[in-house]
């Protein structure tokens, strides 16, 4: 067991001592307050170049598409992956650890540290998707144990770690459930100003994947979720808007088996699995590109198409918590307050104020004509 894992149930008793539902955003002030953000948000994804590669820190929990992204990352010259953390959600950290393990020895980096993660949400019981992962996270497909070991940092001591010490240079890229970011910020808040973006797969302004309201990662942990697009760090949204559009099909996994390396077989191993899994419970017909989606928007940025939004995660809801509610221009309103709680409050300021870029278009012939040469080339 990781020191993360031991520590879990501590975390969790310790973050309920200390707030509670929605106030884990009240114990980040001093981040960024707000009504400070800028009426418009910066480029979030600007066109690195192959001379100075764009460093990141992949927050993942292996997951058939996690791997597809993490194959896509390592894969891309214009990517430095400093590191990668997984975290529990489609699978528990028990499987999403090894997993993160044995998806960089196959793409052969072993050198990039791998941080066991959170092992439960920050105030929920843990729920995971291997109805749709397989029994492993990988589709079912066995791989050998991996070789290389976790090092001995947590997940949220390597981000806080890096991040200051390349303070402006670390972008953040969570393609599961945000506990170890959340975790990560509430130890260190000043870090939120040292981390220039958040590119991120989850949440949707349209319907849910796991409930009708919420997107499965934000579902799993709406409180971390909340957190976050509460820090002032500049995000991108990558959700189910642009996912769903984006489906692997058995001609993809074909080409992917044609090809002889390493991390094209296995890519093709778990897709073809994958796809076989969705087409068998009846939830599509092809695999949706998810997470590599998000790595992808920070190779080719016109890939997607970017509106600003106000985004708000639901927390208190008992059937739509991890809900996305966004806002695309003002008046940002909420919802009236109880008559029983007293004196009616003072007048909310409704000014629109973004603070995430969300995709709401896609072209995926881009996307696939992207991912595959990548995951293909010897």
């Amino acid at each position: 067991m990781t020191t993360e894992s031991k520590n879990s149930a501590s975390t969790r008793r310790e973050f309920l001592t200390t707030t509670a539902g929605t106030a884990l955003a009240a114990s980040l002030a001093g981040i960024l307050p707000r009504g400070t953000e800028s009426a418009t948000l910066p480029n979030l994804a600007p066109r690195p170049t192959p001379a100075k590669p764009r460093r990141i820190i992949i927050d993942t929990d292996p997951g058939v598409d996690d791997a597809m992204a993490i194959f896509l990352a390592l894969r891309s010259p214009e990517l430095k992956v400093e590191a990668i953390t997984p975290v529990s959600g489609n699978v528990p950290l028990e499987l999403t650890l090894p997993n993160a393990l044995r998806l960089i020895e196959i793409a052969g980096h072993p050198e990039i540290p791998v941080a066991a993660g959170a092992a439960v949400p920050l105030v929920r019981h843990l729920i995971t998707a291997s109805y749709v992962h397989g029994n492993n996270g990988l589709g079912g497909v066995e791989f050998p144990e991996p070789k290389i070991k976790p090092v001995k940092e947590t997940a949220s001591e390597i981000i806080r770690r890096i991040v200051r010490e390349n303070p402006g240079e670390i972008t953040l890229v969570p393609i599961g459930p945000v506990t170890n970011i959340a975790t990560a910020l509430r130890s260190d808040p000043e870090i939120a100003k040292m981390i220039p973006a958040i590119v991120m797969m989850g949440g949707s302004i349209s319907a849910g994947n796991i409930t009708p309201a919420a997107e499965f990662n934000l579902y799993v942990d709406p409180e971390a979720a909340r957190a976050v697009f509460d820090s002032g760090i500049p995000i991108t949204m990558v959700g189910l808007d642009v996912t769903r559009k984006v489906q692997l099909m058995d001609e993809h996994v074909a080409k992917l088996a044609a090809a002889q390396n390493p991390v094209s077989q296995a890519a093709a191993k778990i897709m073809r699995n994958a796809i076989d899994t969705v087409r068998k419970i009846g939830i599509g017909n092809g695999s949706m590109m998810h997470d590599p989606l998000a790595v992808a928007s920070m190779l080719d940025p016109e890939i997607l198409t970017l509106r600003d939004y106000h985004i708000e995660v639901e927390t208190a809801g008992e059937f739509t918590a991890g809900m996305t509610v966004g806002w695309s221009k003002g008046p940002v309103r909420v919802s009236p307050p109880m008559a029983e709680a007293g004196n009616a409050p003072a007048e909310r300021d409704t000014t629109f104020r973004p603070n995430a870029k969300v995709a709401v278009d896609v072209n995926p012939e881009r996307f696939f004509n992207l991912l595959i040469p990548r995951l293909t080339q010897s």
